[in-house]
């Protein structure tokens, strides 16, 4: 596998960048796939794909800005079918856990007749420390359309460490890693935990979905507020309030508790850096 190229789609993102670091240091030639990449890639622009799976024999699917959004399944399995026409060996999907939209991509991909890996992620630590949570964390304030539910919560180095053995190492094929951290915890749970790592107070300010939207439609555009207040809809009603087993069966270990998280972003700066 060393001698193969390995596409990592969003190669700049939370997921893609660690993926393509980790693959790097074990000596395995990545190729990029990114708008800024040596070979461009832009989902909304199928004239780029062929070049960015010239040549590849494994690649990692991560469909920014989220699967939820319109059109994305479609794309998603435009992408897959020309994929096997290239002779790709081995796929593995990111998709997220309690989405409908995401289980329709999941289901894309099991019918590409590509051997595939799917990981399907619980809501990522990083959101709060490089994320769209960054600011309010930073104002000392943590809003989510949340109430009391829990999240068990995932750190993206674990999505990755599971991404770059299901795309390295034999014995993967046809599985689903569902991955999530190793406990529930409520967002005041994680405003708590990021307040003592921090070492300054941030407290968690439940919101509405409606004051939710507004936030997000006032930064990012009605479309993006549209799709991920319903995807916050969809997922913290409760029913993701469930731990799995996904890191644990790929890697051998228990995941990255939240409280660690925490403790290497302060460690590392990356709440100092966006001050």
């Amino acid at each position: 596998m060393t001698q193969q190229t390995i596409l990592v789609l969003g190669a700049t993102g939370k997921t893609g960048s660690r993926i393509t670091a980790r693959l790097e240091d074990k000596g395995h030639k990545v190729r990029r796939g990114s708008r800024g990449s040596e070979t461009p890639f832009d989902w909304g622009k199928p004239e780029t794909w062929p070049a960015v799976l010239d040549g590849v024999s494994s690649a990692y699917i991560s469909y920014f800005p989220d699967i939820a959004f319109p059109g994305a399944v479609e794309q998603v399995e435009a992408f897959t079918a020309l994929a096997k026409e290239t002779g790709l060996q081995r796929l593995v999907l990111l998709t997220g856990r309690g989405e409908f939209h995401a289980e329709r991509a999941e289901e894309v991909i099991r019918n590409s007749g590509i051997p595939f890996t799917i990981v399907r992620a619980a809501w990522f630590a990083q959101n709060f420390s490089e994320g769209a949570l960054l600011d309010p964390v930073m104002a000392g304030v943590l809003p989510m359309p949340a109430g009391e539910v829990r999240e068990p919560i995932v750190d993206v180095d674990d999505i990755a460490d599971v991404a770059v053995v299901a795309l390295t190492e034999e014995g993967h094929a046809g599985a689903l890693y569902e991955v999530t951290g190793p406990r529930l915890m409520t967002f005041a749970d994680m405003a708590q935990e990021l307040s003592s790592a921090m070492g300054r107070t941030v407290q968690y300010l439940p919101i509405s979905f409606e004051d939710f939207h507004a936030e997000i439609a006032s930064a990012n555009g009605l479309m993006i507020a549209d799709v991920i207040t319903d995807i916050a809809r969809e997922t913290l009603d409760g029913r993701n309030a469930t731990l799995a087993d996904g890191v644990q069966r790929a890697l051998g270990r228990a995941p990255r508790d939240f409280a660690e998280f925490a403790h290497n972003a302060q460690s590392s700066g990356a709440w100092t850096k966006a001050a």
